[in-house]
């Protein structure tokens, strides 16, 4: 299907995978409407995250040894990961499918997939900043922070593999990363700097994109929830929503967490958990660092955002529930003086922690094509923790598919429909 044959495409899901999308797509000449579940002031997922894009990381979330120490931090409130305690089919069904997919051989296969992605994603953010969507992007790379030997034993294998796959990496000791970023007082046992990796403001991206839609003609519909599909044989017709039918020649389901809810309504299977993840940004931070970083065993980011300081962390599998859990907000907090330690906990109080959904897939990898089901249907969704990553990459690639144009990088292992 070429551009002039489908002129109209809707995108559902208005956060960054979805604006992306609808910024790549109108750009190929697509007349474009966004429909968003939230309202316009909205602080979803693409909100408050840590706005970190990362070829450094190339291993999914699936991976050997994850379920293990899944177990052992899921009893724990405060820990790195949680599973709220519920009998759920899907979480059951979700979790035998992660087991499976968390293999040396899977991981060796996706490696150099999410790899390609995030380069690819690195360019595209440069490419945007120097057309005008100005989102504070800053190439200043990444550290991960060690506290024990044995966390840095582990990430110098990491940053050996990383070379391998040709992503520059550097194992410090104490005192050599602590020169990298002189900005800030750490007390680690050492780490990995890995220089092509960059942050950035998520909701500087975000409205940039709507703002450039907007001025291409596109139409933004806020507060507006999908209530059905129209469909004929292998084709989408149209959307019955909340603000009325709308009909279009092509749609692409990109609406985070939420997508396996739309997708049945399609006899579509995108097995997805939400993730929850938190954050807490200190406006007047003691110390500003100027590169991002992770801290290792802690599974803390951390982000300068402009003169602020964002934390963000967790993995807490509790449905779509965006209620706040203190306790997990309180592990985060816990955490930061261990690495950053002329922080206190004290410096977090008052702070509104924010909480956001991420969209898993059984096998951390997204699910990004075409369906054999619908021949004008793109799913592009389940992103994980690197959908800002992975934003402007995925929209591209997505306007490639809607212009039947044969991707720049080989889709197979994100296939939408690889749990059919």
């Amino acid at each position: 299907m070429t551009s002039k044959e489908a002129k109209h495409v809707v995108v559902i899901g208005g956060g960054v995978i979805g604006l992306s999308t609808a910024y790549y797509a109108s750009q190929q000449g697509f007349r474009v409407t966004v429909i968003e579940r939230l309202p316009a002031q909205r602080d979803g997922c693409s909100f408050g995250n840590a706005g970190m894009v990362v070829p450094s990381h190339f291993v999914p979330l699936a991976a050997p040894g994850m379920v293990a120490l899944g177990l052992k931090w899921m009893w724990n409130p405060e820990s790195p990961f949680y599973i709220k305690p519920r009998f759920s089919w899907d979480l059951i069904q979700w979790g035998l499918k992660f087991w499976k997919a968390s293999t040396k051989q899977r991981v060796a296969a996706a490696a150099p997939v999410l790899r390609d992605l995030n380069l690819a994603s690195r360019a595209c953010y440069e490419q945007l900043a120097s057309s005008g969507i100005e989102c504070g992007l800053k190439r200043n790379g990444l550290v991960m922070l060690c506290k024990t030997q044995h966390a840095l034993d582990d990430e110098g294998a990491m940053a050996e593999e990383a070379k391998r796959l040709g992503v520059p990496a550097e194992v410090h000791d104490a005192k050599s990363i602590a020169s990298i970023d002189p900005d800030v007082t750490m007390d680690v046992c050492g780490g990995v700097y890995f220089p092509l990796d960059c942050h950035l403001q998520p909701e500087r991206y975000v409205h940039g994109l709507e703002k450039a839609i907007v001025d291409k003609g596109g139409t933004l519909l806020w507060d507006t929830h999908v209530e059905s599909w129209q469909f004929e044989s292998n084709q989408i017709r149209a959307i019955k929503t909340s603000a009325g039918t709308i009909e279009a020649d092509q749609f692409v389901l990109c609406a985070g967490s939420w997508s396996a809810e739309n997708a049945k309504q399609l006899a579509l299977n995108l097995p997805m958990q939400a993730g929850k993840g938190y954050s807490l940004t200190v406006t007047q931070p003691k110390q500003l660092p100027k590169i991002c970083s992770i801290f290792v065993e802690a599974r803390i980011a951390v982000t300068p955002m402009g003169q602020a300081l964002r934390f963000g962390g967790t993995m807490e599998m509790s449905g779509l529930n965006e209620d706040i859990d203190p306790r997990r907000v309180k592990g985060i907090i816990k955490a930061v003086p261990n690495y950053y330690p002329e922080f206190r906990v004290e410096d977090f109080e008052g702070i509104q922690p924010w909480r956001g959904l991420r969209p898993c897939s059984p096998d951390g990898l997204p699910y990004l094509g075409r369906t054999q089901r619908y021949n004008n249907l793109v799913v592009a969704t389940g992103h994980a923790m690197m959908g800002l990553s992975l934003a402007p990459i995925t929209g591209k690639l997505v306007s490639q598919l809607l212009i039947g144009q044969k991707p720049d990088i080989d889709l197979k292992l994100l296939a939408p429909d690889r749990y059919a």
